[in-house]
């Protein structure tokens, strides 16, 4: 069929959606100054926004659920479309042999199967894509409430968010407090998730 290539090279793309969950951002580089500081002595502070998403134990956990999610779907992908392939590669050897009426009948359940392969393509790529959306979005969501907290346990008054092409061009290394909320993050969130996996087990039985 004609558009065979077009269902290959969407499958690639699957492909390198799917690594795109894999992927990692290199930690950025700020310019150097001045020796640490103590955190309470500042009111100002900075994180590096792709090191902490990127070395958040929540985010990597779900980056690699969804990237085993998608490996499945790739694989499935794959499958159905060999299949496909060879069917049509058969009807190309034997099609002559069919009366005008059997080859019509034939084309058109291909062009049917294609059709839902494509969707089924389409609506795989859309899940993936609305599945990593709304992780980022429930990782933003984390990161804001523990730099609140962060923020007001430290007594600074602004926490910027350095990331390159943004809007802060300098920052003293001083003032970068990427690695203590990093640790902290992933601190919260191991105690709240022991936590919860505590209460689900300490939950009493219901009586039938």
């Amino acid at each position: 069929m004609r558009r065979n290539l077009t269902l290959f090279s969407a499958i690639a793309f699957l492909g390198f959606l799917i690594g795109a969950c894999n992927s990692s951002t290199p930690n950025e580089t700020v310019s150097e100054g001045e020796g640490k500081k103590d955190v309470s002595d500042i009111k100002i502070a900075y994180i590096v926004t792709d090191s902490v998403i990127n070395n958040f134990d929540y985010f990597k956990e779900k980056s690699a659920e969804i990237a085993e999610k998608g490996n499945k779907y790739q694989s499935e992908l794959t499958n159905r479309a060999k299949g496909f392939e060879q069917e049509v590669a058969s009807f190309q050897s034997t099609g002559g042999n069919m009366t005008r009426n059997q080859a019509q009948a034939k084309q058109e359940e291909l062009m049917k199967k294609e059709e839902n392969l494509m969707t089924y393509r389409q609506n795989i790529m859309t899940e993936l894509q609305a599945d990593e959306t709304n992780l980022y979005n429930e990782v933003y969501d984390k990161i804001q409430v523990y730099l609140n907290e962060y923020a007001a346990a430290n007594d600074l008054e602004m926490i910027l968010s350095y990331t390159r092409g943004g809007g802060v061009w300098y920052a003293k290394e001083s003032f970068d407090v990427t690695d203590e909320v990093i640790s902290g993050l992933n601190e919260d969130y191991k105690n709240k998730d022991n936590s919860s996996t505590e209460e689900k087990e300490e939950a009493p039985a219901t009586e039938e």
